[in-house]
This record gives C-alpha cells, sequence and structure tokens, in this order.
C-alpha cells in the first residue's frame, strides 16, 4: 500500500514467475528516506502464492524494470520473510542502488552524521 512518503520508481505491469504465470505488478516503490539499506517494495494487483519472492525468474524481471529505468548496478536478494505479504514481495537493494534511489528524491539520512 503506496503512502505519501512514497517514491514510485515504475507504474504497472507484467511478470512471469519460473512456472510461467503471469503477475500484474501495480508499482514497484521505496520510502523518500531512510538509513543505508534500502527496502524495495513490490506490490500486486492479487494476491501472490508465497515464497514467490524467492521465485529467480520473477526477481529477475523485477529487477530488468529498474535497470530499463536507469538503474545500474548488481542484482537484489529478498528482504526479510517478514516483510512478504500476499499482495508485496520486498527486496533488499545493494548499495550500489543508492545512487538511482537518490536519482529518484530519495534522501539517505546517515548523511547527515557523515561529518561528525
Amino acid at each position: 500500500m503506496a503512502t505519501n512518503s512514497d517514491i514510485e520508481l515504475s507504474g504497472p505491469f507484467k511478470a512471469s514467475d519460473s512456472s510461467g504465470r503471469s503477475h500484474d505488478v501495480k508499482a514497484i516503490r521505496i520510502f523518500d528516506e531512510g538509513y543505508g539499506i534500502i527496502d524495495v517494495y513490490v506490490d500486486f494487483a492479487t494476491p501472490v502464492e508465497g515464497g514467490l519472492y524467492k521465485d529467480p525468474v520473477l526477481v529477475r524481471q523485477i529487477i530488468d524494470r529498474l535497470r530499463a529505468l536507469g538503474y545500474k548496478g548488481p542484482d537484489f536478494g529478498h528482504s526479510d520473510p517478514g516483510l512478504q505479504d500476499r499482495k508485496l514481495i520486498v527486496l533488499e537493494a545493494p548499495e550500489e542502488f543508492a545512487a538511482f534511489a537518490k536519482s529518484k528524491g530519495w534522501k539517505n539520512l546517515a548523511e547527515e552524521y557523515d561529518d561528525e
């Protein structure tokens, strides 16, 4: 569920999992600020089966979508299993994702303490 503290990185698109099933992605988003590691939220139009956040084909298509939008860097891993939901998967972006996130308006709160 998007809030006004979110940055939408991508609107709707279709992505398939390793079994060939197609899924309607509503949006890929991040929070507008944070410390270091960025969680990337992928919202689906309908519930997805548990464990889909580990599906390498689906995750690759999500990362490919972000690369088409300008992200340059390594692949993502999945975030904490407790963050996953029926209509949401959460991926943990690598450190290199921060430059892309900043270009979209993300603020790294840790930078405020770099001078101390």
